[in-house]
């Protein structure tokens, strides 16, 4: 299995590209904080069946009938999940609930759950530096015991760059500087105070430190998805999919790969094309294209611009399909 480490998102995944460097050692000098019994934490494991690769992080249940929050990173491109409860063991399907793409939050909903225990929030502890912490997670998607990484807290309210392995960033705000030394397979998983109360969601890392979202911060997008209200900030329900893969090397938005049988070829698009414009809306990047395709309904068509491999302007209408989340 080959890794990929996000330049501070933690997400293990797989697929046919060389691994990055992963994590750090442990800090000796740190006074050991007590662990406990992983109580509401999850492995979750992805196939990601439009990019022939799978992927593994980590959640938190936060309700007895079976919601997990955990990170977007670590299901964007999903088309199949498996969660194993790391305390029972008991492995369930689940499908996405909501995200938020530009916060880095996701709410998977467990099938056939009930009576789950749920992890300890401690959203009204207040946070200092200095603080021991423990970080628990799918290291590296081995499964098993959460991993733990233990340290301090070493800063608070930083802004990070959260850049993937094609380059796409998204700067997250708030986040919880910390020295545990993560690695790929924690994302999602808990940042925990001594009394293993979760301060916050470890997101990201690098250069030897941790970071992660605070959990009330997160929460609040919990509540905007269940919501059952798509927003600016947060996408629920099914995500359109037009069956295009972009050129990450390029500043506008070049197609680098067209699925056969999918909405962009049934439209008439190829390789080297660049889309100008979808649903009325101009299109100049990649992440407008992505923009636009969250706020589209699966099953409706919509116009569509691209110039071709000869230069000529062309325009046409796509139906976007029903896909993996962003």
């Amino acid at each position: 299995m080959t890794r990929r480490l996000l330049l501070a998102v933690l997400a293990t995944l797989a697929s046919a590209v060389a691994a990055s460097p992963v994590g750090a050692a442990g800090h000796a000098t740190h006074s050991r904080v007590k662990a406990g019994a992983n109580v509401g934490i999850v492995d979750i494991y992805t196939t990601l069946g439009f990019q022939d690769g799978a992927a593994a992080g980590t959640g938190m249940i936060i309700t007895r009938s079976g919601e997990v929050l955990t990170n977007n990173h670590v299901i964007s491109g999903a088309t199949n999940f498996k969660v194993v409860d790391v305390t029972t063991h008991r492995k369930y399907n689940a499908t996405v609930i909501g995200y938020s793409v530009s916060r880095d939050v996701a709410v998977l909903k467990l099938a056939h759950a009930s009576g789950l225990r749920t992890v300890k929030r401690g959203g009204a502890i207040p946070l200092h530096v200095g603080m021991q912490i423990v970080a628990r997670g799918n290291a590296q998607g081995r499964g098993g015991t959460p991993k733990a990484a233990r340290g301090r807290i070493i800063a608070l309210h930083q802004q990070i760059i959260a850049r993937d392995e094609t380059g796409d960033a998204e700067t997250l705000n708030n986040t919880i500087a910390t020295d545990a030394p993560v690695v790929p397979g924690y994302s999602g998983g808990p940042l925990e105070n001594s009394q293993n109360r979760v301060l916050g969601m470890v997101t990201a890392g690098g250069s030897h430190r941790g970071f992660a979202i605070p959990v009330k911060q997160a929460l609040l997008l919990v509540r905007k998805i269940e919501s059952g209200k798509s927003s600016a900030l947060v996408h629920v329900g099914p995500t359109a999919f037009l069956g295009v893969e972009l050129d990450s090397r390029a500043t506008n938005a070049t197609i680098a790969r067209v699925l056969p049988n999918e909405p962009a070829d049934a439209a008439g698009l190829a390789a080297g094309d660049v889309i100008t414009s979808l649903n009325g809306v101009t299109i100049s990047t990649a992440k407008d294209v992505r923009r636009v395709v969250l706020s589209l309904v699966p099953g409706k068509a919509v116009s569509i611009g691209w110039t071709d491999t000869n230069s000529n302007a062309q325009t046409g209408t796509i139906t976007p399909a029903s896909g993996p989340p962003q």
